[in-house]
């Protein structure tokens, strides 16, 4: 899919096959799983090759940032998947041209439609491929720290059911225990994801500010400084919610290792309350003629007692040191 943004084109699907140019003005054209016939329009008015989709996966630094023939080529690895709940990475390149961007993508992140949108409402927002790239950069930072705080409010919940103030509630069962681990799983994903798109936003930021490009953007150098102050609080915040979830990860485990032994331990003691009298009975079980207690009057009471006892001592014992 083919999109065009600049003053008489409204961003709306464009067939190749209906276009002959593209306008000189437009400021960001923007492929979405691009047809060979659209890239080659877009290649024919760049001057230059298109990146293909093996090419944005590329995971060398010399393949991800670098300028050739004046034009800036840019890699970078966006958070996508997020409204259908399963988190993933997609590289998205752009080419970078003193008046136009181009963006080639094979996914649709979130940031890209609301840019888009935004667009639409204000078509001054960017008069140049370069304010475009900016804006496109701040909308991801935007999006990575509002999907960070809702990790951190998800981590918050998971603490709260397991840290429960009365010590019967923390007992969980097997079910939501199981639940709870991949709650913990998910935002760990999740997580991993949008420190993954931090740590590339920040590498391109940082060339992009090595770069004469960035000097001649007078106006948005300030905004490119606060990225880059951003995405380093964010990639800070990311590693200490990292550390909050590993901290609940161990103390679910903890929780389950002590239902465990919790059950181990009821079993031990009762083994241990009702062996003696298993004993007692097997020896008295036994039919050997020569047992005294067998032909006593008080043979069968005596030997009920003596179960009961070495039942009920054991049981006093564990008890009285706590055991129990």
């Amino acid at each position: 899919m083919l999109r065009l943004f600049g003053p008489h084109c409204d961003g709306s699907p464009i067939e190749a096959s209906a276009l002959v140019r593209i306008p000189d003005d437009v400021a960001w054209i923007d492929l979405l799983e691009p047809t060979r016939e659209e890239e080659k329009l877009v290649e024919t008015f760049i001057g230059s090759n298109v990146p293909t989709r093996d090419d944005l996966a590329e995971i060398e630094p010399s393949s991800r940032l670098y300028e050739r023939g004046g034009m800036l080529y840019l890699t970078l690895s966006t958070l996508t998947g997020i409204d259908e709940g399963q988190p993933s990475s997609s590289p998205i390149g752009f080419i970078l041209t003193e008046t136009q961007l181009v963006t080639v993508r094979y996914a649709d992140p979130r940031p890209f439609r609301m840019l888009a949108e935004h667009w639409k409402r204000e078509p001054e927002l960017a008069t140049d491929g370069g304010q475009m790239f900016v804006r496109l950069l701040d909308a991801i930072v935007d999006r990575l720290a509002d999907e960070l705080e809702r990790s951190s409010a998800e981590i918050e919940k998971i603490s709260q059911q397991i840290f429960k103030k009365d010590m019967e509630d923390r007992r969980i069962p097997a079910a939501r225990l199981t639940a709870l681990l991949t709650r913990i799983g998910r935002a760990q994903s999740l997580l991993a994801k949008i420190r993954e798109t931090a740590v590339s936003t920040s590498r391109l930021i940082h060339f992009l500010s090595g770069t004469s490009r960035v000097e001649r953007l007078a106006d948005e150098r300030g905004h490119v400084g606060s990225l880059t102050a951003d995405v380093a609080a964010l990639i800070d915040h990311s590693s200490f919610v990292s550390e909050q979830l590993t901290f609940l990860l161990d103390a679910s485990l903890g929780l389950i290792s002590i239902e465990q032994n919790a059950a181990m331990k009821l079993f031990s003691w009762a083994a241990l309350v009702f062996l003696p009298p298993t004993l007692v009975a097997g020896i008295y079980g036994m039919n050997f003629d020569h047992m005294p207690e067998l032909h006593w009057l008080y043979g069968y009471p005596m030997a009920l007692i003596i179960m009961l006892m070495s039942g009920v001592l054991p049981w006093l014992y564990m008890r009285r040191r706590g055991w129990i």
